[in-house]
């Protein structure tokens, strides 16, 4: 979308494989029981940004519950020392997500458990889940390897009230074992397969399961891997690969130059130890928004720094100016090949 010669575009590197007949199913799923608050959110979800419009409060939050992980990826941000020392290992304090969810109740629509961690070995997941839902939060949700997820878990979760669970699920065989390791394809698969007949004997919609992998791994067989992921999920995409390099080429990256993102208008950001910080997909420290300890989600969604990076943000390559966003993959121009999966054509993007 283009607004005041800038260009925002809405989740952009999170790309659909799908038919639209699932695509379709899978909103309904989606928004099931809460149809027209589901309605009005995926408006505001485009709509919000392409105004720069500011609501009184983020329509998402997402809270990192862990920063820990069970699971060693080889493209993973953890196995990159400039980031990795960068990360505080550890839970978020459960009395202070408490806090945050008795603020937010009844004012923001969706809850996302997740960040950079894995959400499955928070000790209080279950608790915190049915926290969220007893306070009114209309879609909670978390991305997960769910290499803990086993099928009596998948039940506390689904009777917690768990709307939606995406899960990386990156390859087939050999190259899912080789880039989730050390999980084994042939148990994850059994497992999902048996998610789906849980969901099935207890004649629930929620949680819909979105299976979510990267194009490198799926690019040597994707009508396979589709074939074979659509029998046991809701929907399935991909994200282009970002380039976690020990050194990069910061000065040589090629940007969308009109590029202007949308999350400082769409969500709010907490990390385990309560910092807000600009948006999910920055690691640098030193860009903190406000602390959670001692502030309201309000005060940091209308404070002053939060505020100067929307002015920013408003400007044609004013996101040069903000190092978290120099570094990140959004801004970065993206190559277009059409491929076929499913015998039907597909545009998948690359970040140059």
């Amino acid at each position: 979308m283009t607004t005041n010669n800038v260009n925002i575009p809405i989740n952009k590197g999170n790309y659909s494989i799908e038919t639209i007949e699932r695509e379709e199913a899978f909103n309904r799923k989606r928004g099931f029981g809460v149809e027209e608050e589901y309605k009005l959110n995926r408006s505001q979800w485009s709509d919000f940004p392409k105004n720069f419009h500011v609501s009184e409060y983020p329509i998402h939050v997402d809270i990192e519950l862990s920063t820990f992980c069970n699971l060693k990826c080889p493209f993973c941000f953890y196995r990159v020392d400039k980031y990795d020392k960068k990360i505080e290992k550890g839970f978020i304090n459960f009395e202070l997500y408490k806090k945050i969810i008795d603020e937010i109740s009844g004012k923001v629509f969706s809850l996302r458990l997740s960040l950079k961690g894995e959400p499955t070995l928070y000790p209080n997941l279950i608790e915190a889940i049915n926290y969220a839902k007893n306070k009114n939060i209309k879609e909670v949700s978390m991305i997960t390897n769910a290499g803990k997820i086993t099928p009596e878990f998948f039940k506390e979760l689904m009777n917690a009230g768990i709307d939606w669970i995406t899960i990386s699920f990156d390859g087939l065989y050999e190259e899912y074992e080789k880039n989730r390791y050390p999980l084994k394809f042939n148990e994850m698969y059994e497992q999902l397969k048996k998610y789906k007949e849980i969901k099935e004997k207890a004649d629930k919609v929620k949680p819909v399961i979105k299976i979510q992998t990267i194009w490198p791994a799926i690019e040597k067989n994707p009508t396979e891997f589709y074939d074979k992921m659509s029998k046991v999920c809701d929907l399935i995409a991909f994200n282009a690969k970002r380039d976690y390099a020990e050194k990069e080429p910061l000065d040589g990256f090629q940007y969308e130059e009109d590029f202007a993102c949308p999350q400082y208008y769409q969500r709010l950001v907490v990390g385990i130890n309560g910092l807000a910080v600009p948006c999910t997909n920055g690691f640098n420290k030193g860009q903190e928004l406000g602390d959670l300890n001692k502030q309201t989600v309000y005060e940091i969604w209308h404070g002053e720094k939060l505020n100067y990076l929307r002015g920013l943000n408003q400007k044609k390559g004013g996101f040069k100016e903000l190092p978290q966003c120099k570094d990140c993959s959004l801004p970065r121009k993206t190559t277009q090949e059409i491929v076929e999966i499913d015998n039907r054509n597909i545009i998948v993007q690359s970040y140059i």
